[in-house]
Parts: C-alpha cells; sequence; structure tokens
C-alpha cells in the first residue's frame, strides 16, 4: 500500500495538535487600580480646591429678578449674601430662610450659583386677595390666608374684608361657632375663588354668617355667595349670570345650581 502524502500528514498533524490556546486576559494589577483611585482623589481635591480658594470663583455681585413692590435693593439687603466669600461655600438654603424671615411678602424665591462670580435671587411676591382694615393701615391678605404686610394706602383692585358679627341670633351663634379667625379665612376662601374680571370690581367682601357672605361690587351691585363652599362653580356660575343679566343689580349664586339675578 502507498505511503501518505505530505499533505496527508500535516493534516494529521494539525488534528492531532488542536487548535492554538486562546491568549489570557490578564486583569489590571492591583497596584494599578491604587495609582489610578489616589490620581483621581488628587484630581478632585485639586478642583476643589481651585473652587474654594481661586479669586476666579468668589461672590462678586447679587442680582435680582421677580420684583414688583418689594425693591431689588431690599431684597438683597435681605438675602446678606456674604460677598468675598468663596462661591462654592455660599448657603444657599440659609440665604432662603433669611429672605422668607426678613421679607414675608415673598412667597417663592429661588437662590442660584451664577458662576463664577455671581449669585441670583428669583423672588415671587404673595398676590393680596383681601385688606383687613387695621386702625389706619390695611393688612394683605393672599389666597393661602396669609397675612404678609400692612400697608398705609389700599392696593388698587383688592377687596375689603367687613366682618359683621355683633348681631344677635344666628350670626352670634356662628360667631361662636366658628370663630373670627374661622371666618375670616372663609372670607379669603371666597374672594381667591373670585372670578378676575369680578375681583377687580369687588369693593368688600362682606361677612355676617359662615353661610351668608356676600360681595359689594364698586358700581353698586350686590352678589350674595353663600359659604365659601364650591368656589369655583359659583364662579363659573357668576360669570355666566353677568353676561346673561347685565343690568341686573343684585346676583345669587349661594346655590350655584339654582341661581337668580333681580332689578335693573
Amino acid at each position: 500500500m502507498a505511503g501518505s502524502t505530505t499533505a496527508e500528514r500535516g493534516e494529521r498533524q494539525q488534528e492531532s495538535s488542536g487548535p492554538p490556546p486562546a491568549r489570557r486576559v490578564t486583569p489590571p494589577r492591583l497596584r494599578t487600580i491604587i495609582i489610578l483611585a489616589v490620581a483621581l482623589v488628587f484630581l478632585g481635591s485639586g478642583t476643589f480646591g481651585a473652587l474654594y480658594g481661586s479669586d476666579w470663583f468668589r461672590v462678586e455681585g447679587v442680582t435680582v429678578s421677580g420684583t414688583r413692590v418689594l425693591t431689588p435693593a431690599q431684597v438683597r439687603e435681605a438675602a446678606d449674601v456674604p460677598v468675598g466669600d468663596p462661591l462654592i461655600s455660599v448657603d444657599t438654603d440659609a440665604i432662603e430662610a433669611r429672605l422668607r424671615r426678613k421679607l414675608p411678602r415673598i412667597d417663592v424665591v429661588d437662590v442660584v450659583r451664577s458662576w463664577p462670580h455671581g449669585i441670583r435671587l428669583k423672588v415671587t411676591e404673595r398676590t393680596p386677595v383681601l385688606l383687613v382694615q387695621k386702625g389706619g393701615n390695611f393688612v394683605e391678605v393672599d389666597d393661602g390666608g396669609v397675612r404678609f404686610a400692612t400697608v398705609s394706602e389700599a392696593p388698587k383692585g383688592v377687596p375689603a374684608l367687613e366682618l359683621t358679627l355683633s348681631q344677635p341670633g344666628s350670626r352670634a351663634a356662628s360667631l361662636r361657632r366658628f370663630g373670627e379667625s374661622r371666618l375670616v379665612r372663609e372670607a379669603v376662601r371666597v374672594a381667591g375663588a373670585l372670578p378676575a374680571a369680578v375681583a377687580h370690581r369687588t369693593q368688600a367682601v362682606k361677612v355676617l354668617s359662615y353661610d351668608d357672605i356676600s360681595l359689594e361690587l364698586r358700581d353698586g351691585r350686590t352678589v350674595a355667595w353663600g359659604s365659601g363652599e364650591k368656589g369655583a362653580t359659583k364662579a363659573r356660575t357668576l360669570t355666566a349670570l353677568m353676561k346673561a343679566a347685565p343690568a341686573a343689580r343684585h346676583f345669587d349664586v349661594s346655590v350655584p345650581t339654582a341661581p337668580a339675578s333681580s332689578g335693573s
């Protein structure tokens, strides 16, 4: 029998030897990992040090936006931002707390670092929906019932609160049951629910009892509102009623499902 050829011998040798072993992937050595970690720590420390100690990142100015009644100077003074300190070290929460404590007129404030060397104060002031007369001054009350400022002149378009609670009978009972503070909150609730067009024309919100609150408009028309409940429904009903009966002098939405108007 003839011997195998050179090609056949090569194939048998390849089959017997098998495929070449795969190269082992050696994981990074522990020492390399430690070196990289230490390098990152130093880099981070250097960045923090640059932010903390460099004159390029210190507070140089404070900008204020959003004021209506307050002035930017009043806000800056109350904020007491530490000008000259590193910007990264400024306690923005403390600034916000100072502003809320010193200026109750502020409802919302955002204290923002403005890199590289500023602080931005964006304020939203409270909006009065009712005025409570106190001597010769007026206390402004927002729709949350917060009495936030006392002013010498009544702001235009804000109704005054009139409490008539010294009467006998049901009014006295209402006062005993709910207390004056609760009745004032109900008046605030009504004022906050008024349609904008009506609110600007309302001269007074009169409280006779918990469920007997009425409006006196600047043109002499009146609105029986009832209690502070279902305010949004009453507001929509009043708007529709005033459009349907523009010459009426009295409107009643105390029961919004059965509104009424009268007079001409």
